[in-house]
């Protein structure tokens, strides 16, 4: 799946009885070997995020529909 900025990541936790995460991706770091993204959590806290395989869940940000433009008669 392809990600963009502005999607939302979903991290399913580890450990039983702690909730899962929800942030917003705000900026796509492209490694030699893996993708890392940087997250800005619920609770407002920032951190780079590299999920293993699996691990994360990739919501598509709604994007608005591009205006037509409007035609010359």
């Amino acid at each position: 799946m392809v990600t963009n900025v502005g999607d939302h990541i979903i991290v399913e936790s580890e450990a039983v009885g702690q909730p899962t995460r929800d942030g917003e991706i705000l900026e796509i770091i492209r490694g030699e070997v893996s993708v890392s993204y940087r997250v800005r959590w619920q609770d407002g806290h920032e951190t780079i995020f590299t999920p293993s395989g699996g691990s994360a869940k990739f919501v598509p940000a709604k994007r608005k529909p591009k205006a037509k433009a409007a035609s010359k008669r």
